[in-house]
């Protein structure tokens, strides 16, 4: 049986040995060093337990690369056209060595599927199949998918009626991590227009009971997200979230065994400006609350990441964010992290890759988040800073994507 790198390896294979002609090569990648102050040890994370994200500037303890290839086998006249996606991706914590094993990090295929797109007889949609990453919305400098219906599976895309477009996909698989698989079936209404450069998108998941797992239950998600592009140069997005049961994943599948008592509520804010050439940015805001028969827990979260570019080639990058989370126990976790970056780059722009990052980031947190945090951890008293309250990192980071 092949484990994952060895898929991988094949897949990238097989993708190098096709034709050079009609193909698109995309990549992402990050890697960096650095080390806490203090004990001079490698650097350490901050997250608070409880929040599903961390503020990702000078807060990565990770190397990740991503590489996609996309090739059309077939185009007709009309202008359908035959596409195979493939891509490897490649995982490994910082304080490892990078053999991309499971005790260091990975080495995978998240996406290997065909689409078969702009058919006419079904009025431009999309048909598709394999696995895949299915209309994902983020907010980047958290790196929270908070609206992500990715799998394997199959679906249809697009499918036009008027100016309106809806999407539906089946599923079992989320990822790589998910423990027991379970129908899902997704689907989008998008295209609504609201006002100028304004549209809503709506969407349905919906999660059947595995009869192959013991105590597993059903469960469904709502989402309404509206868009506003062209203010102050950039995009605005605006989600409404809410799930029960299995569907408190939102998006993605929850745990099999969570009942009907077990509700979810968020609410998403995220705006990325480029209000001139030289000062752009991207904010957020985000509220979940958690209800279940052990009572409720809430979390709030709110960061900006402004850019200002001194020159065409030299940016001064900085970042702030806090994170709150009303636990279960009581207690009222708190952790609010600060990075200053100077940045090298080849535009002045918010979006604009490659960056060589310096960075220097400071951390504080109060003692319920390191009561809460994991034995180890960078806010643990078993971690990094010991009994501290706060730490900080200093380092390198590389990003690009093309």
């Amino acid at each position: 049986m092949y484990n994952s790198s060895m898929k991988a390896m094949l897949l990238s294979s097989v993708l190098i040995s096709l034709p050079a002609m009609a193909f698109e090569f995309h990549g992402y990648g990050r890697i960096g060093s650095g080390a806490s102050t203090g004990s001079g040890g490698a650097q350490s994370c901050f997250q608070l337990a409880g929040a599903e994200t961390k503020y990702r500037l000078g807060n990565e303890c990770e190397l990740y690369g991503e590489l996609e290839i996309s090739h059309d086998f077939f185009k007709s006249e009309q202008g359908s056209t035959f596409t195979v996606v493939g891509m490897g991706s490649l995982y490994n914590r910082n304080d490892r060595s990078p053999t991309f094993q499971p005790d260091d990090g990975s080495a995978r295929a998240p996406q290997i599927y065909a689409k078969y797109s702009n058919i006419p007889e079904l009025n431009g949609a999309t048909l598709w199949a394999g696995r895949r990453y299915y209309k994902r919305h983020d907010v980047h400098i958290t790196d929270f998918y908070y609206w992500n219906p990715s799998g394997t599976g199959l679906g249809i895309e697009d499918y036009k009626v008027g100016d309106l477009k809806l999407s539906y996909a089946f599923s079992r698989e989320d990822n790589i991590y998910q423990a027991d698989y379970a129908n899902k079936h997704d689907f989008q209404l998008g295209g609504i227009a609201t006002n100028k450069g304004g549209e809503v998108a709506l969407g349905l998941s919906y999660i059947q009971e595995a009869g192959q797992v013991s105590g597993a239950n059903s469960g469904w998600s709502l989402t309404a997200q509206h868009e506003q592009k062209g203010w102050l140069g950039g995009t605005n997005k605006f989600a409404i979230q809410y799930g029960v049961g299995p569907g408190t994943g939102l998006g993605y599948t929850g745990s099999l065994l969570a009942d009907q008592s077990n509700k979810r509520l968020r609410l998403v804010e995220s705006f990325d400006w480029q209000a001139t050439p030289e000062f752009g940015g991207q904010l957020t805001v985000v509220y979940q609350r958690d209800q279940s028969d052990a009572g409720r827990q809430t979390w709030w979260s709110a960061g900006a990441r402004p850019v200002y570019a001194f020159s065409q080639n030299f940016k001064l990058v900085g970042e702030v964010g806090h994170d709150r989370v009303e636990a279960l126990d009581g207690q009222t976790r708190n952790l609010s992290k600060l990075t200053i970056a100077p940045t090298f780059t080849l535009d002045k722009a918010f979006w604009s890759r490659p960056e060589l990052r310096l960075f220097y980031t400071y951390a504080r947190w109060n003692e319920a988040a390191q009561n809460a945090a994991s034995s180890g951890s960078a806010m643990s008293k078993t971690g990094t800073f010991g009994r501290d309250l706060n730490g900080s990192t200093y380092g390198l980071q590389l990003e690009y994507w093309w």
